[in-house]
């Protein structure tokens, strides 16, 4: 297994999980069998903050396509749209989340997954996650400085 990375975002550490993959839309997705267990990364959970709200419109044995809306997740930043990372099929989903989704804020890598997943196309390792994350914060920061402006 390979080591955790960490991404400073600002004073807070986002850790990249050294035993999983990684999608542009900020997901991770842990390898299990022939599928994957998929959530949110501590980078897009910090972003999110506390999430109080998680809402699914597809049913679980469903085929998608990349960029899929597959539900909806509030937090106190926004009401967002949730997309599967590329083209495959959401076998499951963590029902316990509907209930209480605060297991994303306390155990994102952990309990807080959002669905199992079937894919044959190539995630990003943690090594090019972390180049995503380091080429992509000068937005992010302008972003985030907009929306307390």
């Amino acid at each position: 297994m390979a080591d955790d990375l960490v991404f400073m975002m600002g004073q807070y550490e986002a850790r990249i999980p050294g035993d999983r993959l990684f999608s542009k839309n900020h997901l991770w997705l842990k390898p299990d069998g022939d599928e994957f267990q998929v959530g949110f990364t501590a980078y897009s959970v910090r972003l999110l903050q506390d999430v109080f709200f998680l809402d699914w419109s597809i049913d679980p044995n469903t085929s998608v396509r990349e960029k899929q809306e597959i539900g909806e997740i509030e937090s106190s930043k926004a009401l967002s749209t949730l997309h599967v990372p590329f083209d495959g099929r959401v076998i499951d989903f963590n029902e316990q989340l509907l209930d209480d989704p605060s297991g994303i804020n306390t155990d994102g890598y952990g309990d807080g997954w959002l669905f199992t997943f079937e894919t044959s196309a190539t995630p990003m390792s943690p090594d090019e996650y972390l180049k995503l994350l380091d080429d992509g914060w000068e937005d992010t920061q302008r972003m985030l400085k907009g929306q307390v402006n």
